[in-house]
C-alpha cells in the first residue's frame, strides 16, 4: 500500500497590523483574565507567538512530502518576503518554491495517488490546517485525511496513520511528548539537531531564511518515517 508522509511548518500575522476588531476579539480574554500588568504583557505575547496555530490567523510556509518506500521526497516551500529563494535539490529531495495556493494544490494533487498517510500530531494540527486553507482560497481537499482516525479501513477514505495517536494508545499515556523526544527514546536524530526548532519558523521567516525552514522540514519528514519503521515493527497489532 502506497504511504505518504507529510508535514507542515506555518507562520502567523503580524498583530500590530491587523484592524482593530480583529485585535480586540484575540486580545479580549486576556483583558478580562489577567490580574496585573505584567500578567497581560505575558499573555499577550503568548497570543501574539501562537497566530500561527490557527489557520485563521496564520497561514502556511512549508509543506513536506515523503515517500519512504521509494525515497523520494519534496519540500514546496514560500520564499521570504525579504529575500527572493530559488528551487533547488539537496540530498535527494526537491525544494520548490511556490505561493501558499500553489502549495496547496500540488499536495492536493500528490495525496490522490496515496492510500496511506502518517504524520506526527496531523489529525490535531496539520490536516485541519491543511483543510482550513485551502478552503480559503477556494481548494477542495483530494481526500479527507481526517476519516478512519481508528485505523478501521474503510473502502474510499484514506488511512491516516498518526503516530502521536499509535504510540500513545489514543491518548492514554499521561504524558504524550514531542517528536524530539520520541526520537531520542528510539535513536533517531531529531529535527533539532541541528539548532532549528518549530518555534523559529517564524523569525526565520521574518528574517529572510526560507531555506532553512525548508531543510527542517524535510528533517522532520525523515524523522517521522524513521519513526514509523519501529512502529510498523514493533507496536503496530
Amino acid at each position: 500500500m502506497s504511504t505518504l508522509i507529510f508535514d507542515i511548518e506555518t507562520v502567523g500575522e503580524d498583530f500590530d497590523a491587523l484592524d482593530e476588531t480583529t485585535q480586540d476579539v484575540l486580545t479580549r480574554w486576556i483583558k478580562k483574565e489577567s490580574e496585573s500588568g505584567e500578567d497581560y504583557a505575558a499573555a499577550l505575547a503568548d497570543m501574539k507567538n501562537g497566530l500561527g496555530f490557527s489557520p485563521l490567523t496564520g497561514q502556511i510556509v512549508a509543506i513536506g512530502i515523503y515517500d519512504g518506500e521509494r525515497e523520494k521526497g519534496a519540500v514546496y516551500f514560500q520564499s521570504s518576503p525579504k529575500k527572493k529563494d530559488e528551487s533547488f535539490e539537496e540530498n535527494g529531495c526537491k525544494f520548490e518554491v511556490m505561493t501558499e495556493k500553489e502549495m496547496l494544490q500540488k499536495f492536493w494533487e500528490v495525496v490522490e495517488k496515496y492510500e496511506t498517510f502518517v504524520t506526527f500530531n496531523g489529525r490535531a494540527f496539520d490536516v485541519p490546517f491543511l483543510m482550513v486553507r485551502s478552503a480559503i482560497h477556494g481548494i477542495r481537499p483530494s481526500k479527507n485525511l481526517l476519516a478512519n482516525r481508528y485505523l478501521n479501513y474503510q473502502p474510499g477514505h484514506a488511512r491516516h496513520v498518526d503516530l502521536l495517536d499509535q504510540l500513545t494508545f489514543y491518548g492514554a499515556m499521561r504524558k504524550k511528548g514531542s517528536l524530539h523526544l520520541w526520537c531520542r527514546a528510539f535513536g533517531i536524530e531529531s529535527p533539532k539537531a541541528q539548532g532549528v526548532d518549530g518555534d523559529d519558523v517564524k523569525a526565520l521567516f521574518d528574517g529572510g531564511r526560507s531555506t532553512d525552514i525548508a531543510r527542517y522540514n524535510a528533517r522532520d519528514l525523515r524523522a517521522t518515517y524513521e519513526l514509523y519503521t519501529h512502529y510498523l515493527r514493533l507496536l503496530q497489532f
